[in-house]
């Protein structure tokens, strides 16, 4: 096969995922041109993957959670909530960040635990589990703000995380070589688990692209990568919330593609009845998946509150939708079983470049907030136009 016919076929095959990518590629090009470069500035571009930070690990979890055919509204407010009490904890009682972000985090597995015990063992729709735990942890956060209103923090650590960047070894040219370094870091890696993939699959006799193809593949992401970095570099260089956020989706990445977890969960999303006559345990793997979304709320709520560097009564507000959002944009099915995390970090990025670019434009929210849902619509109208023809 022709290399113009390996890439048709390739495209074809592959386009819920290649579609979200051209998508954001294209968005980025036309606010770039619109804005006369200002959007694709170094500060523009680190002010934007911040903001889409706390969104983002939101978006990793409720992509697991949309993968198992399940949903899950109370994750929002849950978000502001934990913010609120590691406010708290912080400012009234004095204790230490190494102290409160742990308790956060395990505070929300146990939440998570709960909604999944409820939806897993006495069957009740995560529907309306999740969006009573909406309601009650919206009172619950006005309730710990109520005396004062907002909370503000000034623990420089804790700050540190939503708006502080690693620390800079040297400056080359004016860039940030820490940044420099681990971007190149980054495509190193890259190209090494690609050629032990590539190496894995021909061992067992799985396709692989052609050497043309796949040298093509390397070059381009890395010069992504290499781009972004540089982009980065010229500012402040990666931030705390960047690191976080790609640390999750390297975790997450690993555990839904090289772990038997993974595959189980995938599983339990394409047909809960047939994974669970194969001898899948559904209720441990949906208690597992909620368990994981709460864990990702209380470090969404850790990042927002940190970035604003204070609690708020209205912390958490639309966080869930914005999430759903990412995770359909990202390419995850609403028919459960398909969806990548890669995809919801994407997904997110997307909906913040729409909303950044918008503001840098000067449009006004109300048209702000009707074409983020039109891109919405178009996504599970592609997901939908896409299973019907694969069908």
């Amino acid at each position: 096969m022709s290399f113009f016919g390996e890439l048709k076929t390739l495209l074809k095959q592959n386009i819920r995922e290649y579609g979200m990518y051209i998508a954001l590629v294209v968005i980025m090009l036309i606010f770039t041109i619109l804005t006369n470069g200002l959007f694709m500035s170094s500060r523009n571009i680190s002010n934007l993957l911040d903001s889409a930070g706390y969104i983002a690990v939101l978006a990793v979890g409720m992509t697991l959670v949309i993968v198992i055919r399940h949903i899950d509204l109370s994750v929002g407010f849950l978000a502001g909530f934990l913010g609120a009490i590691a406010a708290i904890f912080l400012t009234r009682m004095d204790w230490s960040m190494w102290l409160v972000i742990p308790i956060i985090l395990l505070i929300g597995i146990l939440i998570g635990l709960i909604s999944g015990f409820l939806v897993a063992k006495l069957a009740i729709p995560a529907f309306v589990v999740t969006l009573a735990g909406m309601l009650i942890f919206r009172g619950a956060l006005l309730q710990v703000t109520e005396q004062s209103g907002t909370i503000i923090i000034k623990n420089d650590q804790f700050n540190a995380i939503g708006n502080g960047n690693i620390p800079a070894i040297a400056e080359v040219a004016g860039l940030h070589l820490s940044t420099l370094l681990i971007g190149l870091l980054a495509i190193a890696f890259f190209i090494y688990s690609e050629f032990k993939t590539r190496r894995t699959k021909n061992k067992y006799g799985f396709d692989t692209l052609s050497m043309s193809m796949f040298s093509v593949k390397l070059v381009l992401v890395s010069a992504v990568i290499l781009y972004i970095t540089w982009i980065l570099a010229g500012y402040n260089g990666f931030s705390w919330t960047l690191i976080i956020m790609l640390v999750v989706v390297l975790v997450y990445y690993y555990l839904t593609t090289k772990t038997v977890l993974g595959r189980h969960i995938y599983a339990v999303g394409s047909n809960p009845e047939a994974a669970h006559l194969t001898g899948i345990n559904v209720q441990k793997i949906t208690l597992f998946v909620f368990g994981s979304m709460g864990m990702l709320a209380a470090l969404s709520g850790i990042l927002y509150t940190s970035r604003l560097q204070s609690a708020t009564t209205t912390a958490g507000t639309l966080f869930e939708l914005d999430a759903i959002a990412a995770a359909y944009v990202g390419g995850v099915s609403a028919a459960g079983g398909v969806g990548k995390v890669t995809g919801a970090i994407i997904g997110a990025i997307v909906m913040a470049s729409l909303s950044n670019g918008m503001n840098l434009l000067g449009v006004g929210i109300s048209y702000q907030y009707m074409i983020r849902g039109a891109v919405l619509a178009t996504a599970v109208i592609f997901d939908v136009a896409t299973r019907a023809k694969r069908a």
